[in-house]
């Protein structure tokens, strides 16, 4: 496929090399320009390219930015094809992208940012660590894979998404509508936990709105508990005693 990542932070910069690892062909843009993608992004074939460039003849856009920056991205999309999807990785941490009132009154988050761009997307990727996504994808078939949720209104656009995320190493999972897709945010017992398949749907059904939303905003004291030395496995494991 034909895929650009707009972003090129540690989620978006794992996912192009990957993706491009895979045999994809990808593109890898960044709002400061090309020369900002790191060279490590790019060791497995992808390149870095100019944003307004970014969106044109691609089979897949992932957006890999801040939550509260994909609004911006509206105009780059009004000359793209309806059949390119748009994939969506962003969360939404008040302590980091400020309050919004539209998702703070009950508006599921990637729905605003369609609604935003002025375009369905997928949600995917956003409920994985990025040393989770970097270091823990395995051949499909392994036991014990960790599985990723993909939401989608578009049963197409999630099983397109569904085949990248297996791409990467993970087990897709689908998590039906994008309007369902507040259960795979932050800190939901499907967040950043890493779950098996069999593991993932239960965590979904668990979610609940207002308690997921009170152990997110509590994130910054529970990180500063973990003290100065904390392990990614100190993460995980801080995510699912939460819910436990």
């Amino acid at each position: 496929m034909k895929i650009t990542v707009i972003g090129a932070g540690a989620i978006g910069g794992n996912l192009a090399l990957k993706l491009s690892g895979a045999g994809h062909d990808v593109q890898v843009a960044d709002a400061r320009g090309p020369e900002s993608v790191p060279a490590h992004v790019l060791e497995s074939g992808a390149r870095a390219v100019a944003l307004d460039a970014a969106v044109q003849d691609r089979d897949v856009i992932i957006l890999s930015i801040p939550f509260d920056r994909v609004p911006e991205l509206a105009g780059l999309f009004t000359s793209v094809p309806e059949e390119t999807v748009v994939i969506d990785t962003s969360n939404y941490y008040p302590h980091l992208n400020g309050r919004i009132e539209e998702v703070e009154n009950g508006q599921v988050e990637s729905v605003r940012n369609a609604e935003r761009l002025g375009r369905p997307v997928v949600k995917a990727w956003n409920a994985a660590l990025a040393e989770t996504q970097r270091s823990k994808g395995l051949p499909a078939g392994t036991p014990g894979r960790i599985a990723i949720p993909v939401a989608a209104d578009s049963d197409g656009a999630r099983r397109v998404a569904m085949r990248l995320v297996d791409d990467t190493g993970f087990d897709p999972y689908d998590a039906g509508v994008l309007a369902d897709s507040w259960r795979q945010q932050p800190m939901g017992p499907a967040y950043c936990t890493e779950l098996t398949l069999d593991e993932l749907g239960p965590a979904l059904a668990a979610a609940g709105r207002h308690k997921d939303a009170l152990v997110r905003d509590s994130m910054p004291e529970r990180f500063a508990a973990l003290g100065d030395t904390f392990t990614h496995e100190d993460v995980v494991e801080m995510n699912r005693a939460a819910h436990r």
